[in-house]
């Protein structure tokens, strides 16, 4: 798995690869994950991000999305020829339920810039189909398709937006969602207020490719 470092301006407008030649893992199994970092019950040798942990997915590579102001990773992209993951986690409280607040208003902000959304229900629960229009002052422009899915743990919540082909569709992500059921969330032990992002380390290995 290759380290990407990509500065942009705001995390999840991440365009997708546009080819279809690959698949980004071998075939398995859909894990139970996403897990808690205390509840892996693999010896898999993830990348340690801070708040996540990060299972190597052939042929893909690992992008971190940086802000361009502060200098902070805002996202973790996982990318492949034909898609990509986008990751991100947030404090949650203890009795879950985040992902229930929250999706109302991600279809809210969709609405505001002229896309629109649905529900559907998944491997991970109730997700939310996004398209929005790259130009929105043109009806008639192309239109980004994401699927966003939510995942409730112990005092977190994983957010995992699928952008390209698992996108478009879901019902053959089953690759796609292996990787993300392998994901290792890390919430610490600090106090933080409800729904705020928790912090990514980006490792030496990025450092070094800058």
């Amino acid at each position: 798995m290759k380290f990407r470092r990509k500065s942009t301006p705001a995390p999840g407008s991440a365009p997708a690869p546009a080819s279809t030649e690959s698949a980004p893992a071998e075939s398995a199994p859909a894990g139970p994950g996403p897990y808690d970092v205390n509840q892996i019950p693999d010896d898999i040798d993830r990348v340690d991000l801070g708040a996540l942990l990060v299972a190597p997915v052939q042929g893909c590579d690992l992008r971190l999305q940086v802000n361009e102001k502060s200098n902070e990773v805002a996202a973790v992209i996982l990318a492949g020829e034909e898609g990509a993951i986008e990751f991100q986690a947030f404090a949650a409280p203890r009795t879950g339920g985040l992902w229930d607040e929250v999706r109302p208003q991600i279809a809210q902000d969709v609405a505001r810039r002229g896309g629109e959304t649905s529900e559907r229900e998944g491997r991970f629960g109730t997700e939310l189909l996004c398209k929005v229009p790259v130009d929105r002052k043109n009806p008639a422009s192309d239109v980004q398709i994401s699927r966003i899915v939510g995942v409730d743990g112990p005092r977190w919540m994983l957010r995992a937006t699928f952008l390209g082909r698992p996108a478009i569709e879901p019902d053959n992500s089953d690759q796609w969602e292996h990787a993300l059921s392998l994901v290792a969330v890390r919430r610490g032990d600090l106090a933080m207020p409800l729904a705020t992002q928790l912090p990514f380390v980006m490792p030496p290995e990025a450092r070094r490719s800058e």
